[in-house]
């Protein structure tokens, strides 16, 4: 079953003036700063009380940000939940009639095997499952 909101995904043109715009906002400076080469992202992780924010932004013109951008704009892309068991949820979705963008997790950013819903199932909203890599 699905945990906590595990963080928002915002989609941004530009991370460093995006990373200035978030710490003048939330009155701090990003945790940790990370590249997804799987994903052609950039990330920034900021802290808000027990929630996070990430911000992606393309380090390709053909990645899933880039092309998010070209059509919406910037702005929120993504609401990732903690998930304890990444696979059984996968099954559990499926087997619900959602369409699952990744049979397999991967490794995304900030130390966690993610997956993606399609948004065509969720109200137009795309769903990250996260869950913590421990080795």
């Amino acid at each position: 079953m699905f945990g906590k909101i595990e963080h928002l995904g915002i989609a941004v043109k530009n991370l460093e003036e995006a990373n200035e715009v978030y710490t003048k906002l939330l009155g701090r400076k990003p945790y940790k700063k990370e590249t997804v080469a799987s994903e052609s992202v950039d990330t920034s992780f900021f802290q808000s009380g027990d929630n996070k924010i990430e911000l992606l932004s393309a380090t390709s013109e053909d990645s899933a940000i880039a092309k998010y951008i070209s059509k919406r704009g910037e702005g929120i892309h993504h609401i990732a939940f903690a998930v304890e068991d990444i696979k059984a949820e996968l099954l559990r979705l499926e087997k619900e009639g959602f369409q699952i963008l990744n049979k397999e997790p991967k490794r995304g950013a900030d130390n966690k095997w993610v997956a993606f819903v399609h948004p065509k199932g969720t109200n137009g909203v795309l769903v990250e499952l996260c869950q913590e890599i421990k080795e």
